[in-house]
């Protein structure tokens, strides 16, 4: 009877040690960098960059800047609620979201300001 429950006990100390380091290896589905095309602007379709990144636990990010001036657009809050994200950023003065929602593995869609289709592909590295 003694073994049995020794080898129960170990068990189940074993079942909590691998489930605690599955739990520290799982990543941030939406860090690395994004290329999001939004559709409809008055100015016409455009791309945008993202960078998201983790640090220290806290997720931040930036609109990385494509023109000469390479001047990236920090991005003011991030919010994440299970698969979706919403990014929010100033641009021309203006306060602006982004809402995605994962698709699949490298691909999310959402809106800008809830007006404007955006569909987002994760961009690889080279």
């Amino acid at each position: 009877m003694k073994k049995a429950t020794l080898i129960n006990l170990m068990a189940v100390i074993l079942i909590v040690i691998a489930t605690k380091a599955n739990a520290q290896t799982q990543t941030n589905y939406y860090i690395g960098k994004w290329d999001v095309l939004v559709k409809g602007l008055p100015n016409g379709d455009t791309h945008m960059k993202f960078n998201i990144a983790d640090s220290a636990g806290h997720t931040k990010g930036v609109l990385l800047d494509t023109t000469a001036a390479h001047k990236d657009i920090p991005l003011t809050k991030i919010e994440q609620d299970g698969d979706k994200i919403t990014l929010y950023f100033n641009a021309q003065g203006y306060d602006v979201s982004l809402l995605l929602a994962k698709k699949d593995d490298d691909h999310a869609t959402g809106s800008l300001m809830g007006m404007f289709d955006a569909n987002a592909i994760r961009m690889k590295e080279k």
